[in-house]
């Protein structure tokens, strides 16, 4: 392959990268689930300068390979993502080098000695893990993307617990207070990096955001203690972005209520199935909450790790 076929992408290409996304979607999950705005949110992505942090990878004019890499730390953690189809696998490697390189100079260019680099891959990926093991990329975390079937019938809205109300979020106080909420209840999770209330209406491509689906929970004794952040813009179902609940709130029964709350109100929109992410490890017993409230597992995701300088 010729340096020729590799160069950045614009937003212009984004039909071809949702092309692409949705025929690696049919190998590894079975049917297509990307939608083109999502993938223009990521190009997007604040901080993110596509002239030198993102990459298009072509054979005989067809896009095989995408790369996207984006900087939340500021410091030593780097984030990317990277696909390619199968029988494209060196040209796959060669993109991943250059990801490398400049996942590195990003990281130095913060002051950072070296660069620490997650890329999170379908646990059955199209991309070969072999040639991500030789060059000392290592599994660090894996996720699972759950799914629940609902319908108006079954799924009424709850009953809110003694003492606990829920209102949606209606004005920008009520925003800077999820901001808040999610910096609080994410701390201590696994890769969790501080976000500034600006750079997180980026990273949730809040222009995008129907504000109607995010409610915030509230006990008598502690005022705002939970949130849950959902969307209805994907085409495959209506989507769960974040659902916390602070330390001091736990036990109580909001998680579950925002959950059963959220699943009401797609149910209402016609929606038939409600989906989400969670850490399989996750400290807080986030998916033995979602178990219980019949959700079950779509794929799983691994979070490859780097250690790069």
């Amino acid at each position: 392959m010729s340096t020729a076929d590799l160069r950045p992408a614009t937003l212009a290409d984004a039909p071809a990268i949702t092309q692409l996304l949705n025929e690696i979607d049919r190998i590894e999950i079975g049917r297509p689930e990307t939608d083109q705005h999502t993938v223009e949110a990521d190009l997007k992505h604040p901080g993110t300068d596509l002239t030198r942090d993102s990459w298009l990878a072509f054979d005989g004019g067809l896009l095989v390979a995408y790369g996207l890499l984006w900087d939340e730390s500021g410091g030593e953690r780097v984030d990317i993502d990277h696909y390619v189809l199968p029988g494209h696998q060196g040209t796959g490697l060669r993109l991943l080098a250059a990801m490398e390189d400049r996942a590195l100079a990003k990281a130095r260019a913060n002051g950072a000695a070296r660069a620490v680099v997650h890329l999170h891959l379908n646990a059955r990926p199209t991309t070969d893990t072999a040639l991500l093991a030789e060059r000392g990329w290592r599994v660090v975390r894996s996720h699972h993307v759950l799914r629940r079937a609902v319908e108006p019938a079954a799924d009424l809205p709850p009953r809110a617990p003694a003492g606990v109300s829920v209102r949606a979020c209606a004005t920008e106080e009520d925003r800077v207070r999820v901001h808040e909420l999610y910096q609080r209840a994410f701390a201590g999770h696994f890769d969790f990096q501080p976000r500034t209330y600006r750079l997180w209406l980026g990273d949730i491509d809040a222009e995008g955001l129907d504000w109607s689906l995010v409610w915030i929970a509230a006990t008598e004794d502690l005022g705002d203690a939970g949130f849950l952040l959902a969307r209805d813009d994907r085409e495959a179902m209506g989507w769960i972005r974040a659902l916390g609940v602070l330390d001091e709130a736990r036990g109580r029964g909001l998680g579950g209520f925002l959950l059963r709350h959220a699943f009401a109100h797609f149910a209402a929109r016609g929606r038939d199935t409600v989906g989400l992410g969670v850490d399989t490890a996750n400290a807080t017993g986030a998916p033995r909450l979602y178990g219980r409230n019949g959700m079950t597992v779509h794929f799983a995701v691994d979070t490859w790790e780097s250690v790069i300088g």
